[in-house]
C-alpha cells in the first residue's frame, strides 16, 4: 500500500559543507547530473539546450517570490515577525497585491508571546513620503494568525511588501537574507507575485538559456504555482500515509493545455517539482470532470485523489475534457489548487521529465523524484556527494527522464 512507504528509507547523509549557502555568480555555470534511467552523465547547466531533443515542450513556473517577511519593533525592544503565507481579504493573490490602504493575511507569527495586544507599527520612506505600516492580529487558526494589515492609501500591498519586507531564504541556509538575494532567488521568468519560496531548478536558468532553447526549436509554456511555507515541513511521520500535504494554488492557461495536447507523444519536461505537480494535478482534473459529469468546476486535487480507483482515461481524453469546458464556459484558464503527493507507486501521466535541485533527505520531494527514477536516486545522490555537486535550493541541477 502507498500509504505504508517508510519515510526512513528515503534517507540519506547530507552534510552542512554540501549544502550551497549562495548562489553562483553566474546561474548557468552550475553542475547538471543527466540521468535517463541507466547512465549518469556529468554536465553545465548551460548545456541543457543541447542535450534536449529538439521536439521537447519545457514547462516552466512563473511565480514570483515576495518579501514576506515582516518585522515588526515594540517598545519594550522586542521584535516580532510577521510571515505572510496567503491572503484572506481579498482571497486572490493578485487581488490581494493590487489592495491599497487594506488587506487580510494567514500569518505565522514569530516570538508571538511578546506580542499581548495592540497593533504594531513601523514607517519607512518610499518614493520620498513617510508611509506608516500597521498590523492587527484578529484571530488564531490551528498554526496561523489573520493580521489585518492597513497602510496609506497612495501604495500598493506589493509596493509596502517590497520596501517594509524582507525575501524569506529557506531556513536551512541559516543565514539572514542580503541584499544580492533579492535577484539570485528570483528566477528570471518571475511574474506573479505570490510566493515565499522560489521554484528553484529555474534559477539555472538565465536569457542566454531561452535564446539558446529558441535556437534549437524546444518550446516553452508557463504555469503558476504559488509556492507556500509548507514546502518545507519535514516529513515526521514513520509512513508517508500519516503526513498531511499541503495545498497551493494553481492557474494554467488554455494554450498550456493545447500545447501538452500537442506534445503528448514527444518529451514535456517540467521544471522545477511545482511545475510537475501542477501538470500532473491537470490530468487527475480532468479525470475529476469526466468521471462526475461535470460541466464547470475549479481544479481542487485531494492528496490521495490519484491512489483511489478510477476508470482507465487516456491523458488525450482528460486534457480534452478540460479544454471543452473551457470553450463551453468562454475561459482562458483554469484555478483552483492541488494537495496532490507524488509517492513512488504514482504513474506519471503527464510529465516524461523533470529539471530539479537536489532535494532534502526524508522530503515529499525526493519521493517525487523516486515516482521518476526509482530506486536508482540512491546511485544518482551518492554520485552527486562523491562528485562535490551542490545540495538544495542554490545548489546544482539534475536532468530525470522517467524510466521506462
Amino acid at each position: 500500500m502507498v500509504k505504508d512507504i517508510q519515510i526512513k528509507d528515503f534517507n540519506y547523509p547530507l552534510k552542512e559543507e554540501k549544502i550551497a549557502k549562495f548562489a553562483l555568480q553566474k546561474r548557468d555555470e552550475a553542475k547538471l547530473l543527466c540521468f535517463n534511467g541507466t547512465t549518469i552523465e556529468d554536465k553545465i547547466f548551460k548545456q541543457l539546450p543541447y542535450i534536449l531533443d529538439s521536439n521537447t515542450l519545457l514547462i516552466f513556473n512563473d511565480t514570483k517570490v515576495v518579501y514576506a517577511r515582516l518585522f515588526f519593533k515594540k517598545p519594550t525592544g522586542s521584535t516580532i515577525e510577521i510571515f505572510c503565507l496567503e491572503p484572506i481579504t481579498p482571497n486572490d493573490f493578485q487581488l490581494a497585491f493590487y489592495q491599497t490602504g487594506t488587506t487580510t493575511w494567514k500569518c505565522l507569527i514569530g516570538n508571538n508571546k511578546k506580542w499581548k495586544d495592540g497593533i504594531l507599527s513601523q514607517t519607512k520612506t518610499i518614493n520620498g513620503k513617510a508611509v506608516t505600516l500597521n498590523a492587527k492580529r484578529l484571530y488564531n487558526e490551528n498554526e496561523s494568525w489573520a493580521v489585518e494589515f492597513s497602510w496609506d492609501k497612495d501604495f500598493s500591498f506589493a509596493e509596502i511588501m517590497q520596501h517594509f519586507g524582507v525575501i524569506p531564504l529557506p531556513p536551512y541556509l541559516n543565514r539572514q537574507s542580503e541584499e544580492q538575494d533579492k535577484q539570485d532567488y528570483q528566477t528570471v521568468y518571475a511574474h506573479f507575485n505570490g510566493s515565499v519560496a522560489a521554484p528553484t531548478a529555474g534559477l539555472h536558468f538565465t536569457d542566454k538559456t531561452f535564446e539558446d532553447l529558441k535556437l534549437r526549436n524546444i518550446k516553452t509554456d508557463f504555469i503558476t504555482l504559488h509556492v507556500g511555507a509548507g514546502t518545507f515541513k519535514p516529513v515526521t511521520t514513520e509512513t508517508i500515509g500519516g503526513h498531511i500535504m499541503h495545498t497551493e494554488k494553481i492557474t494554467i492557461a488554455k494554450h498550456v493545455i493545447e500545447n501538452l495536447l500537442n506534445y503528448i507523444d514527444k518529451e514535456i519536461i517540467c521544471v522545477g517539482t511545482t511545475s510537475v505537480r501542477t501538470i500532473e494535478s491537470l490530468y487527475w482534473f480532468g479525470v475529476d470532470l469526466i468521471e462526475n459529469g461535470k460541466t464547470y468546476s475549479e481544479i481542487d486535487i485531494k492528496q490521495w485523489y490519484p491512489y483511489e480507483n478510477h476508470k482507465h482515461i487516456t491523458t488525450k481524453e482528460s486534457l480534452t475534457a478540460i479544454l471543452d469546458m473551457l470553450n463551453n464556459n468562454n475561459m482562458q484558464s483554469v484555478y483552483g489548487q492541488t494537495q496532490l503527493i507524488i509517492t513512488p507507486q504514482y504513474e506519471y501521466k503527464i510529465v516524461k521529465g523533470m529539471v530539479t535541485n537536489f532535494h532534502q533527505p526524508k522530503s515529499t520531494l525526493l519521493l517525487l523524484v523516486s515516482a521518476m527514477i526509482g530506486e536508482d536516486w540512491k546511485k544518482v545522490y551518492l554520485h552527486a556527494m562523491e562528485n562535490n555537486y551542490r545540495f538544495l535550493s542554490y545548489g546544482d541541477a539534475c536532468l530525470f527522464r522517467k524510466k521506462q
